[in-house]
């Protein structure tokens, strides 16, 4: 029941017994054990399969999605860009409130389903829209979309828009948040195979993304803007219908991890319970200290039991047994004043990590700027490729994803295992180190995008035709941006794996869900200190970011943004030497 402060806990590993509902094969059991066994790799192309077509199908299906409301609803551009914003906060935003109901209520298996379902809906409604003539307003001329003079859209029309987002919402709520842990959950961590791929697991991830918004950007924008809003619109939908019985295939050899309650709750207990607890007092020792340390009752497939540790010491107070605090069976009376170790363990952990989760906002910077004024540059500079191919200048971003889907897989099959002979570390380097580098390769990117962008300027000013058009090649842009998809595939994966590997491994959803709410904050942050550098240097009549490009000092907004991601480096370096990683089978 209870143990003493120090003492060294169990290192093996619970793993998760059958859950009713499923059929099980018997190659996958353990007759001996009667317990099941991670299928690994077996399971990983349903579920991986079932994130990729989904997000083959919604990134499809808003792709293009400015250009359908200005093209097919008749919107002027504050109007679709308020619309795409607000439907992107909310979907940046669902996955921490997918996460919380996956981790305390449903798993992560169901909310998979229900977000799987939801997006299906989103998209057929979506569909719907392009098919069905009276959903939208009636079509008109391009000579009086630009004048203004198109029947605009009315309410039900906006109404049914509305309802298709929504449902997109709810799916990504459901399914972003849970896709990666539930796969984490297919390895047996307790082995090196089971640990290595998990590993390569995260770098073939981000692998399938990139390709995939390799083929929405170019395959799917083309088909919607040429052939058709309605097969553009379909066939993404029928992607989505694929990944939901893709998904539904693996049902018999996935290992499924029941949820544990609020964890919301479970952490807030630990805090009420020290902050009663304050004026007792635990030796430095801890032999004075008794600690309610009750085995561990879980269901999930590898979880390692912790010992007290220093770190954080006041919340150690809400484990001390005060007199009859503990029943008969070993049940804590009130868990609002008495906690275990583990939960006590547990939410120091998630204090560790809220310093590495702030700086990586920051280190986003250099990313939202790459999506934004890069497409400006591309405006102004050459876009013919050899004599025939002009290159769309908002198809530049291409680059990036060729860089990342030729590098990351050279990375995890060559890169890592050559590391791995001379640190003798599991993944060649440390998570945090891997994060790190990506974070020096967006200040690199910062500066190289300074010194092309001044190139890029002084030629335009003093070569350029009347259209301001610079006479420089935009493939000036390709440095740039293949640093920038460099330090993506260091800091954006390296994230998603430390926040799998060292979050509580009930809370995996919630930590997966940090990676989208970064993205969010990160593009606040982006807006915030654009909005200040064009008042703070528009006050001299000249503003860093004015509406031409050719007259702005974009180049000093590059060098600015590489100022503060390397305040950041350093601050982060600082959090990451004073960081414990937690252990792991």
């Amino acid at each position: 029941m209870a143990g003493k402060k120090g003492k060294k806990r169990s290192e093996t590993c619970n793993c998760f017994p059958l859950s009713d509902e499923e059929n099980v094969t018997s190659d996958l059991m353990d007759t001996t054990l009667n317990q099941r066994r991670p299928a690994g790799w077996r399971a990983i192309p349903f579920v991986l399969g079932n994130e990729t077509f989904e997000r083959l199908a919604s990134y499809g299906l808003m792709a293009n999605f400015m250009v359908y409301l200005q093209r097919e609803y008749h919107m002027n551009q504050v109007e679709a860009a308020t619309i795409l914003n607000g439907w992107s906060a909310a979907s940046n935003f669902a996955p921490v409130i997918g996460a919380y109901v996956s981790d305390a209520f449903m798993g992560k298996f169901w909310t998979i389903v229900l977000g799987s379902f939801s997006s299906l809906l989103g998209m057929m409604i979506m569909t719907l829209t392009a098919l069905l003539p009276p959903l939208r307003p009636p079509p008109c001329a391009d000579e009086d979309l630009q004048q203004g003079q198109c029947k605009p859209y009315n309410g039900a029309h906006l109404g049914v828009l509305m309802v298709s987002l929504c449902w997109l919402s709810i799916g990504t709520g459901g399914i972003k948040p849970c896709s990666i842990p539930f796969s984490v959950d297919q390895f047996d961590l307790t082995t090196e195979e089971g640990r290595k791929g998990n590993n390569s697991f995260y770098n073939l991830y981000y692998t399938t993304q990139t390709i995939v918004l390799l083929v929405t950007q170019t395959v799917v924008v083309y088909i919607q803007n040429d052939i058709s809003w309605a097969l553009g619109f379909g066939i993404p939908t029928l992607c989505m219908i694929f990944a939901i019985v893709l998904f539904f295939v693996g049902t018999r050899i996935y290992v499924y991890i029941k949820p544990k309650g609020s964890v919301v709750a479970g952490v807030a207990q630990v805090f009420v319970a020290a902050y009663k607890k304050r004026r007792f007092y635990i030796a430095v020792d801890g032999v004075d200290g008794q600690f309610y340390d009750p085995p561990l009752t879980t269901s999930l497939l590898c979880v390692r039991e912790l010992h007290l540790t220093t770190q954080y010491r006041f919340l150690n107070k809400a484990a001390l047994v005060i007199d009859d605090e503990v029943n008969p069976d070993g049940s804590c009376k009130n868990p609002w004043m008495l906690c275990t170790i583990q939960q006590v363990e547990d939410v120091k952990c998630l204090l560790n990590i809220i310093p590495i989760w702030v700086t990586s906002i920051l280190g986003f910077l250099a990313m939202n700027q790459q999506g934004t004024f890069t497409v400006s540059q591309a405006l102004k500079m050459d876009l013919q490729f050899g004599s025939t191919i002009k290159i769309p200048a908002g198809s530049v971003g291409v680059i990036t994803l060729i860089a990342i889907a030729v590098w990351l897989p050279f990375y995890d099959r060559v890169l890592v295992p050559a590391l791995e002979k001379i640190t003798k570390l599991e993944g060649g380097i440390t998570v945090l180190q891997r994060i790190g580098v990506g974070n020096l390769f967006s200040i690199l990117t910062m500066l190289v995008s300074g010194f092309i962008e001044t190139k890029r300027r002084n030629s335009a000013l003093s070569h350029g035709g009347p259209d301001g058009v610079a006479p420089m090649s935009v493939m000036w842009l390709t440095p740039q941006l293949i640093l920038i998809g460099f330090a993506e595939i260091f800091s954006i994966v390296g994230l998603i794996e430390f926040y799998n590997k060292q979050f509580p491994e009930h809370m995996r959803s919630i930590g997966n869900s940090l990676i989208y709410l970064t993205f969010s904050l990160a593009s606040y942050a982006s807006n915030w200190i654009i909005t200040i550098v064009n008042d703070v240097t528009g006050r001299s009549g000249s503003s860093w970011l004015s509406g031409d490009i050719n007259t702005s000092k974009l180049d000093k907004f590059y060098f600015l943004i590489a100022g503060i991601s390397l305040l950041d480096f350093v601050v982060f370096m600082f959090c990451a030497r004073r960081y414990h990683y937690r252990g792991q089978c």
